[in-house]
């Protein structure tokens, strides 16, 4: 494992969180909020 991995690998696990492992192709659904001027977008 290089040095990057290693750090991410420390940082998901700070974190508490898993992350599902995905191909080419799947579908990933993210929740982001986008906020331009008065608008805002989910």
């Amino acid at each position: 494992m290089n040095l990057i991995q290693q750090i991410e690998a420390e940082e998901i696990a700070k974190a508490g969180k898993t992350i599902p492992e995905f191909r080419p192709g799947d579908t990933v659904r993210v929740g982001v909020r986008v906020v331009e001027g008065e608008r805002t977008r989910v």
